[in-house]
């Protein structure tokens, strides 16, 4: 079986970029600016959007992180994401999920210039690629779909099983597997006979955030399967996926952790050069 390494697969694309963004700042005379608003204290965000700052400065990007306490009012932040949407040097805004309950989620991505949404949150963006149009992808799904690409690049007339139905993986992974001609199930937790229709996938991709629901007997032989899933259980972090099971059946398999997440971090990278050079 292949262990999908998605510390190798990121530290690999950051390099690409890199040399990218060297490319861009001798033509264009900048580089790629990249801001995240982080509001109030989350312990996992914290960690995300340092993260996030690091593997921005090393691919050469312009970063800035803008902190709020968590009694912000929405009004400040929409604001100040306003300013952004005019400041050229600003190539993508993020603003890091979760949020505080008194800040309306879908006002805020709204309010994010569709052309500066690294996320691929925005309603533009997300029509634009179920239309088969030019747009940000979300950063999970497009690192799901690189890996995948990776293991197999001729992805048509597979049969993939997407299991989990979110904005932020499960459609978005869908749209992706359909534009490389794959014959795509949409699965999730009221789906008859999930088992069933796990074993059809010559590519599954797990998004459900259920602990280890896909078991070995749910996988077809040679399958390859993304587990995107982060779960804490008594047993410390654990994907959707059984991996010791699916192990012994699958072609191809990420681990997690280590799989999915540094994927996201570095197309979210990817996301903000691409816009970049979509308004230069």
């Amino acid at each position: 079986m292949i262990l999908i390494d998605g510390k190798k697969a990121a530290a690999e694309l950051r390099e690409e970029l890199k040399v990218e963004v060297s490319e861009l700042k001798s033509k264009y005379n900048k580089v790629p600016g990249l801001t995240v608003i982080l509001v109030g204290e989350d312990a996992p965000s914290q960690i995300y959007v340092r993260n996030k700052e690091k593997s921005a400065k090393e691919v050469g990007l312009k970063s800035e992180v803008i902190k709020y306490p968590d009694t912000v009012e929405e009004k400040t932040v929409l604001n100040k994401i306003e300013d952004l949407n005019k400041d050229e040097s600003v190539s993508g805004i993020l603003v890091q999920l979760p949020l505080p309950r008194h800040i309306n989620k879908q006002k805020v991505i709204e309010t994010i210039l569709p052309s500066k949404d690294v996320d691929g949150f925005h309603p533009m963006n997300v029509g634009n690629l179920s239309s088969g149009y030019e747009s940000s992808i979300p950063c999970t799904p497009l690192g799901c779909y690189l890996m995948i690409k990776k293991i197999e690049p001729n992805l048509s007339g597979k049969k993939a099983v997407v299991v989990g139905r979110s904005n932020l993986n499960g459609k978005p992974m869908t749209q992706l597997l359909l534009k490389e001609n794959c014959t795509v199930t949409i699965t999730h937790s009221k789906t008859k006979d999930l088992k069933g229709e796990c074993l059809k996938g010559d590519i599954i991709v797990a998004a459900v955030g259920i602990p280890e629901l896909v078991k070995g007997d749910w996988v077809k032989k040679d399958a390859i399967v993304i587990d995107v899933g982060i779960n804490k259980t008594e047993k410390g972090i654990v994907g959707d996926v059984a991996f010791q099971e699916v192990s012994k059946v699958a072609k191809a398999l990420t681990p997690v952790p280590g799989g999915v997440g540094p994927m996201t971090i570095a197309c979210l990278l990817k996301n903000t050069i691409e816009c970049f050079k979509r308004s230069n």
